[in-house]
């Protein structure tokens, strides 16, 4: 009795030790997005002053509507959809038609194609042959040259590929073939319905990386009408561009530095908004695919 009454105080002690340390590594990663949002919606003057710790401390909206005022973020914002929505699209595409063969043992070729794929995972052209390659191709400064460089990322591939295999069970094949379903068929009818965790996974992963990208459309880019929002504010912020979003005044200077550091809290915030807002939606397909794609692999 004695041992059994230890036994379970320990567990007991166990779980409020866990307990404390994620309810501390959460306060620890939640403190700064509070203090942003607050910092974004506070009086510019009591953000310089360094009064805004974690409430914010005269609510103003003069960075938000600075913000949307300027029409770059606006053409940035709807660029940057755009460029995701279809770069998801294609990636997911090429994604599963990359992964499930491979996944098939019965598919000829499957080694070679594998240890291929993998060479590309580790060495690439480098910077200046990749540019050369999309000049001659005609994409420098087209909209596809957002999307068709990074058509497939390999990593995934075969994150879905070790789904395809640990989780879809060998005899639905079987049977799917027995009935006289050919190949696509079984892949459409019976594979995707059953992987909608590792296909919500690869939307999340294949839309943030749209999502936050900036560097190919720094480099391939030229025509502002198709630069991305992450781009618009990557000049904002390193540039220090600002002053073109404020209405010359009488004390210009002093409102210039003292709005400075409220739009940069608002842009963080209006970057970061859709990313956070869809993640909880998927958040539990998140977690499951990954979980059983990456352990029964």
């Amino acid at each position: 009795m004695q041992t059994r009454t230890f036994k379970l105080d320990s567990d007991k002690l166990f779980d409020i030790i866990n307990i404390g340390l994620l309810i501390v590594i959460t306060l620890i990663f939640l403190y700064p997005l509070l203090f942003v949002v607050s910092a974004s919606i506070s009086d510019p003057l009591k953000v310089t002053n360094g009064e805004v710790w974690l409430w914010p401390k005269g609510f103003s909206l003069e960075a938000y509507k600075t913000v949307f005022a300027n029409k770059d973020i606006l053409i940035g914002y709807k660029n940057t959809i755009i460029y995701t929505v279809v770069g998801t699209a294609v990636n997911l595409c090429m994604t599963i038609a990359a992964a499930y063969p491979l996944s098939r043992k019965d598919f000829y070729g499957r080694t070679p194609l594998t240890i291929l794929f993998t060479f590309t995972m580790f060495f690439s052209g480098g910077l200046i042959p990749t540019y050369i390659v999309i000049g001659k191709l005609g994409l420098l400064n087209h909209f596809w040259v957002m999307i068709l460089p990074n058509a497939v990322s390999m990593f995934n591939v075969y994150l879905m590929r070790t789904y395809f295999q640990s989780s879809i069970p060998e005899e639905l094949h079987e049977a799917a073939t027995i009935d006289g379903a050919r190949k696509l068929t079984t892949l459409f009818r019976i594979v995707l319905p059953l992987s909608a965790p590792i296909i919500a996974v690869m939307i999340l992963f294949y839309a943030v990386e749209y999502w936050n990208s900036y560097f190919n459309a720094l480099i391939y880019l030229s025509d502002r009408a198709k630069f991305t929002l992450q781009l618009f504010l990557r000049e904002i912020l390193v540039q220090n561009q600002t002053a073109s979003m404020i209405q010359p005044g009488q004390n210009f200077a002093l409102k210039q530095a003292l709005l400075a550091q409220s739009i940069k809290y608002a842009l963080i915030i209006i970057a970061n908004l859709p990313v956070l807002m869809l993640y909880p939606f998927a958040q539990r397909y998140f977690v499951q695919g990954v979980m059983i794609g990456a352990i029964k692999g």
